[in-house]
This record gives C-alpha cells, structure tokens and sequence, in this order.
C-alpha cells in the first residue's frame, strides 16, 4: 500500500503581511531609509575608537566589544522591521571616504554583530565577504554571480539576512532591484494556482561546490519549497539558476508546469508593479530579509582604476529571534536548519 503524501500547508487567501508591497508603495513613503544624525555617527565612531584601540578588528569582536547605547535600540528597531514589517532598511548618510579601511569594516561589522550573528558565505569561511568582479565567467560551472559584472536575477541568499555596504560604486550600472516575494505570492496565488503545488514541494537546489560533502555536484539532500507556510508566516527561498542546475544534477531536469513556475517567480519580480530600483550611494548600508524580498542586480561597467572599482561588503546574519522555520526549509545547505556554508578544512586552519 502506496505511503499517502502528506499535504502541502498553505494559507487560506492572500499573505496579509507588512512585507507585501509594491514599487509605488516604497515610492510614496521613504520611512525605510534611515538617515544617520549627526549623533548617531558620533556614537559610531566611538564604537570604533574602543575596539581599534584594543586591537581588535572586523570578524575579531562581538557585539559587546562594540558599545551602542540609543543606537543599539534603533538597531533593534531594525532587526524588528527586516523580519516583522517591511522586510528591509537602507541606512544613509555614512561617509566613507572618512574612514580608513580597518576603521569602516569595523563600523560595519559592529552594526552587522548588533542586528545578528554572522554565518559563513563560501567554503572560505568568509563571515565578511566582497560582491565585487573577479573576471569570472557567470556562465561557467559552480561560479558565484557576486564574483562577476554580471546581471543578477531575483534570488535570496541562504541567511535570514543579507547587508550590503557600498564602499565603491560602479561607474554605471549595478543597481540594486528588490521585490516583495509575499506579493508574488499573492500575484500567482490569484492568477495561477496551479504552480503553487510545485512551488510549495520545493526543489533541489544546486549548492555550486559549497555543500556539506566534497561533491562539485552536490544538490540539497530534500526539496527546499520557494514558498513555505509555518505557523501563520509565509517565507521564500528563490534562485531560477540554482534550481534549474539543482534539479538537473539531482537528475530531474524541470520542465512541463514546474519550470513555468520557477520562470513566473523571476519574472514577476522584476517586473512592474512588484520590482524598485536602488541606486546605491557610496557609503549606504542595505540590509534585506531573504525570507520575504527578493534581490536582483544589474550588469555593470567598473572604473578602470583598482581604487575605484565596484566593491560593495556583504554579510549573512541569522537574527537571535528569527522567525520560525520549516525544518526542511531552513537547511539550505545541507549544515542543518539556519546553516551556513561548510567551511573547507583546510580554510579552518
């Protein structure tokens, strides 16, 4: 007797949720850019002078090392507003030609240990990470698109949170384009129902080299759903790249009305109404919910000055009170539930 498949759980209508909006709704209110006082940078540069003057650097202290007083509770009001509310917050207003390098990467990894707690980007154990271009082919196996100039298609990143500082812009291009994923939900929960079983089972994802084994072709052991429903809150895990490998490595190829909803999801979100284009200023901080905005980016032209190059910092947090996962949709990397990326032995020592 065939194991009876146990039911996808899904909401009953719509995804009533802060997180679900539109471009024009972020276009006719700005509260999710904080712009820094005058008192807050102070009270940041104080933060830096205490751990520098102890000798300690970024990926080297935690968030008591780093004293915030007003600041710390705004901090919180971040954390709050990246799960709870809107999904995400662009901080401005930092100057960073004022800092030397040592002295930004501790500002912003004293933010970053503030909000979260730093999980691991790439088998390099990498906590604090360079979206910049290496020269390398995005179309080439198990190459990162943060490594190139390439255009970018909607995804999430495998963390509850993903910042980016922007220490050098590019001289064109590389625009920051974000999407609510609960509005996309809602988008096809309405006009096509029949891709949310596929999308709510999941998919193999390709792990592109960085999984829990030494295999290059290593998928997620389990499907990881896009869209997951756990204890009355929607979340999203999205890459049309890294499913469409995944299920091929895992020798299921997409096709037919599965690979028409992994399509839908792309393209909804970059398209009107859903997507909104940033343009980073140097010195802006953007820290975004994996679990409910989708990020994309534009190709870009570099400077051709090494100086001047594009170069944005990037960490992966997980929040000390994140919102409950699906145990299967929260190990995206085959390291367990809210797991980083496996850290090559040889990158430990």
């Amino acid at each position: 007797m065939a194991t009876p498949v146990p039911a996808i759980a899904m909401p009953d209508g719509p995804v009533d949720d802060p997180a679900v909006w539109l471009a024009e709704d972020l276009e006719r209110d700005e509260r999710w850019i904080h712009r820094l006082s005058d008192g807050e940078i102070a009270e940041l540069d104080r933060a830096v002078e205490a751990v520098l003057a102890k000798g300690l650097t970024a990926q080297r202290f935690i968030r008591d090392d780093f004293p915030l007083t007003a600041l710390a509770d705004t901090i919180a009001g971040w954390a709050h507003e990246i799960d709870n509310g809107r999904g995400f917050v662009l901080i401005r207003g930092l100057d960073a030609k004022r800092y030397d390098e040592d002295a930004l990467l501790a500002l912003y990894w004293g933010i970053g240990v503030h909000l979260g707690l730093p999980v691991a980007q790439n088998a390099d154990g990498h906590l604090l990470g360079h979206v910049r271009d290496q020269g390398r082919d995005y179309q080439a196996k198990n190459v990162r698109g943060y490594t190139t100039s390439a255009q970018l298609k909607a995804h999430c990143d495998a963390a509850d949170v993903v910042g980016l500082l922007c220490r050098h812009p590019a001289k064109s291009g590389g625009e920051s384009l974000i999407a609510s994923s609960l509005a996309v939900y809602n988008h096809i929960a309405k006009e096509h129902p029949e891709y949310l079983p596929y999308l709510m089972e999941g998919f193999h994802f390709d792990l592109r080299g960085e999984g829990a084994t030494d295999n290059p072709d290593e998928t997620t052991f389990h499907k990881v759903p896009v869209f997951s429903w756990f204890e009355g809150r929607m979340s999203c895990r999205f890459n049309e790249k890294t499913i469409v490998d995944g299920m091929r490595k895992a020798g299921q190829p997409l096709e037919g009305k599965a690979l028409e909803a992994v399509k839908a999801v792309g393209e909804l979100a970059m398209s009107k109404p859903f997507r909104y284009d940033m343009v980073f200023q140097q010195g802006d901080i953007q820290f975004l919910s994996n679990h409910t905005v989708l990020h994309a980016r534009n190709a870009f032209e570099d400077w051709p000055e090494e100086e001047r190059r594009r170069d944005l910092w990037r960490l992966w947090l997980n929040l000390r009170d994140g919102r409950p996962l699906d145990r299967n949709f929260a190990d995206r990397m085959n390291t367990g539930p809210r797991g980083g990326v496996r850290v090559r032995a040889q990158a430990a020592e």
